[in-house]
């Protein structure tokens, strides 16, 4: 396997995925911090003297190592927010800084807990997916934090590589511990639409966008990639895809998140 080289939009690189000797896959974050992962994922290690905070670890373990792991394991984790919808849990996913976490925080300060803001975990079940809770804590900007939330919600300590918060799960910030049967995804669109729109998406086009926004930590094992593939296709036969537009425009939450609602509602 050659290394592969995560990037940021701007093309700074983030994280390079390589192969130690043994087998194991290395993760290295921003030139420093090194995890070792066991080929079937079963076993992450950190190195002791890394240099990094604790606080800073456990991010980069939650938030990327460990969806890449569940990977290795036959798990189906995308990069998406899921809020609940009563038994059930609506998904958004799309890449960072297209609004996932700010409409999970925006749902979830009104009345629907969230399960994830990123990392979602799908698991299929007997009788469809369900979503499995992560932390009970969502990351955001500092102007989705000031758009989103109160002043003086309590946060978790900072981490060095970024400059986003992680804010706890309270009472004003509703949080779902259970696992939810998936209902619907939405792929969020580039911010251009004037107002919400939902369109469906073929399962064909949907596939390659889930396939996009997959956590896959070795991109060319034949047989976990099959095993993929297999499972993104029973998930758009069984769950429907729309694409979700709306402008980036703060002010646009409440119109958001009752499109939404409607929308899921009725079909």
């Amino acid at each position: 396997m050659a290394d592969v080289r995560w990037q940021f939009d701007d093309g700074t690189e983030w994280m390079v995925v390589s192969r130690a000797e043994n087998g194991d896959y290395q993760l290295t974050f921003d030139g420093r911090v090194r995890f070792r992962v066991s080929p079937d994922g079963l076993q992450i290690v950190s190195p002791a003297d890394s240099g990094e905070s604790q606080e800073t670890l456990d991010a980069l373990y939650f938030n990327q190592v460990l969806p890449l792991a569940l990977s290795r394991r036959g798990k189906l984790v995308l990069h998406a927010s899921c809020v609940e919808a009563g038994a059930d849990s609506l998904a958004f996913v799309g890449r960072s800084g297209r609004g996932k976490s700010t409409l999970a925080a925006s749902f979830a300060k009104n009345s629907y807990r969230f399960l994830t803001d990123d990392g979602l975990q799908v698991d299929q079940s007997g009788d469809g997916f369900n979503v499995q809770p992560s932390r009970a804590s969502i990351r955001l900007w500092p102007d989705s934090r000031d758009a989103v939330l109160t002043l003086g919600h309590k946060t978790a300590p900072p981490v060095e590589y970024t400059s986003k918060s992680r804010f706890l799960a309270d009472e004003s910030l509703a949080y779902c511990d259970e696992p939810r049967r998936m209902r619907v995804v939405y792929l969020l669109g580039e911010g251009t639409a004037s107002a919400p729109t939902i369109a469906l998406v073929r399962a064909s086009e949907a596939m390659v966008e889930l396939v996009r926004h997959s956590f896959l930590l070795d991109i060319e094992e034949r047989e976990a990639l099959t095993l993929h593939f297999a499972l993104l296709s029973r998930l758009v036969s069984e769950v429907k895809v729309f694409r979700l537009d709306y402008p980036r425009d703060y002010a646009c939450l409440p119109a958001v998140r009752k499109a939404v609602v409607d929308h899921m509602t009725s079909i």
